[in-house]
């Protein structure tokens, strides 16, 4: 016999009793190690071990799952315990033990699956193994039931089960009923635990589901067309950001990940299609804050023969849309607050008129280039000595307005140096016909009508790579590709971009980025 097979550990005999009993063992000397000795794991795995010698398997897949909770409780709410009594429809549920309680020879315990909860009833019978299963059964073990409804004294719809299959043996304990998960970093790191013992986290994910469903729906009733652009890309563009770099080693060639898809769903505007939307994830190498994640989604939408005045209004129906599907009214609560989303309330107001009537800025003021800087430096932000007097604007913005815009806000009329992209304005062209939508205090979405003139584009362009080499490495890089398609024509149109995570943070009452996403980006564990 070949030595190296004579010596395998057996363990990789999957399967057997012994494998698993050794894998259960790794298991506990592990977390032993890392979390001290837990006297729960360590009887369930004691448990486990007694199934498996009693010939029941820990993770079947012989049951099939027939109805989902929510359907049986509907479909008997209405009926009282005497009429139950008389029916003969036989269901077969599965799902996950949140709760146990046992009385002898009679099991009370909930199961729960993606629609509900449902009690059920098992007393025990002559189907050995089903017995055997029902007294070694854990909070946490999915299991397979089949039986007929009834009520209980209490009037509570329970399922009376004939029949108890273990599909899933959970090996690990679900903290608490009436603790949960209280660590912020554990819910996001341990989602699958706190998906399964917070209801509000399911609903949120169910809610934010239904925005992005409802989010396609309208742009697709509107005749919008959606496409996908490149999500690794040779030259970053769209957006001015740090990106992340990677490399293809077939071609031996860098590559980004996207920060924005801008650039190409503008190409294809060049390519006669007059309306396109992307539902995308993008990618910034920046900080991670309760608003920022390195990996975020967004939706890009494109619309030829159109101006951000006309976006202004879309953007109205839109939200009101999202929010009269997903909370049941155009007025909702955020943080304690009630936020008007009705069309036709939303404030309007230019840059410069924001600095000075919301900021509270007289315009000598922001105008003045070294009492500005000094000013943003002692309110700690940092500044370089090059920087421009309408980024220092733009910082003072962000310190002095953004926070107050607690209602929807279109900001318009953005100076033409921070908006490489944006059209100028006919009348002030050191402007742009640029607008960005605040809502609560934060960033919701950026729009402008679109710069098609490659002759300006490419002076833009230019002045970017000058800040690129001046040590802005978010400033916008040179695209020669992009150029060339505007020299063969891009109609007048209009973009803008709408962040899905920050949407769904006010659709759903979160306070952070992190509530809304399944796996947010943490520092390793281990």
């Amino acid at each position: 016999m070949n030595d190296s097979k004579k010596n395998r550990n057996p363990v990789v005999r999957l399967g057997t009793k012994s494998s698993h009993a050794a894998y259960f063992m790794s298991m506990l000397e592990s977390i032993h190690a890392r979390e001290g000795l837990n006297e729960v794991l360590k009887n369930r795995v004691s448990k486990a071990c007694g199934l498996l010698d009693s010939g029941v398997p820990l993770f079947p897949n012989n049951f099939r799952k027939q109805h989902h909770v929510t359907f049986v409780l509907e479909k008997f709410e209405d009926m009282d315990a005497g009429a139950l009594a008389s029916t003969e429809d036989v269901f077969a549920l599965a799902g996950r033990i949140v709760s146990l309680r046992s009385f002898g020879k009679v099991l009370f315990f909930h199961i729960m699956d993606e629609s509900g909860r449902i009690q059920c009833y098992y007393r025990e019978h002559l189907n050995s193994t089903a017995c055997i299963v029902v007294k070694n059964l854990e909070v946490g073990d999915i299991v397979g039931v089949s039986g007929r409804m009834f009520r209980t004294r209490t009037g509570e719809l329970t399922l009376d089960c004939a029949n108890v299959t273990l599909l899933t043996r959970s090996m690990r304990p679900l903290p608490e009923k009436y603790h949960g998960l209280k660590d912020m970093e554990t819910r996001y790191r341990q989602r699958y635990v706190d998906l399964i013992v917070t209801p509000r986290t399911r609903k949120i994910f169910q809610k934010r589901s239904l925005i992005v469903r409802e989010f396609r729906r309208f742009m697709e009733d509107n005749n919008f067309m959606e496409v996908e652009t490149p999500m690794m890309q040779p030259l970053p563009g769209g957006a001015t950001a740090r990106p992340f770099v990677t490399h293809h080693k077939a071609l031996d060639l860098r590559l980004f990940m996207r920060i924005a898809p801008e650039l190409y769903l503008k190409r294809l505007l060049v390519g006669g299609f007059e309306k396109v939307f992307e539902l995308n994830r993008n990618f910034r190498n920046e900080g991670i804050d309760t608003r920022h994640n390195p990996e975020f989604t967004m939706c890009e939408f494109y619309w030829a023969y159109a101006t951000f005045e006309d976006l202004m209004d879309f953007t109205e129906k839109l939200f009101a849309h999202l929010a009269l599907k997903v909370c049941g009214s155009t007025v909702i609560t955020y943080q304690g607050r009630e936020i008007d989303l009705t069309p036709g309330r939303w404030t309007r107001l230019s840059f410069y008129d924001a600095l000075s009537k919301i900021g509270c800025h007289a315009e000598i003021f922001f105008n003045n280039y070294n009492k500005l800087r000094d000013y943003i430096r002692e309110r700690g932000e940092k500044t370089t000595n090059n920087e421009s007097l309408q980024k220092l604007q733009a910082k003072l913005f962000d310190l002095d307005v953004e926070d107050k815009l607690v209602q929807p806000h279109f900001i318009y009329h953005y100076p033409t140096e921070i908006s490489p992209l944006s059209r100028r304005n006919n009348e002030k062209p050191e402007l742009t016909d640029r607008f960005e939508l605040f809502i609560t205090g934060r960033e919701m979405a950026n729009a402008f009508s679109e710069l098609n003139d490659p002759v300006d584009q490419r002076v833009r362009f230019e002045d970017q790579a000058r800040e690129k080499e001046s040590g802005d490495d978010e400033a916008h890089i040179m695209d020669e590709d992009y150029l060339r398609a505007l020299e063969y024509g891009m109609p007048p149109a209009a973009g803008e971009g709408v962040g899905i995570d920050r949407l769904v943070m006010l659709l759903t009452d979160c306070p952070s980025i992190r509530e809304v996403i399944l796996f947010p980006l943490l520092r390793p564990e281990f």
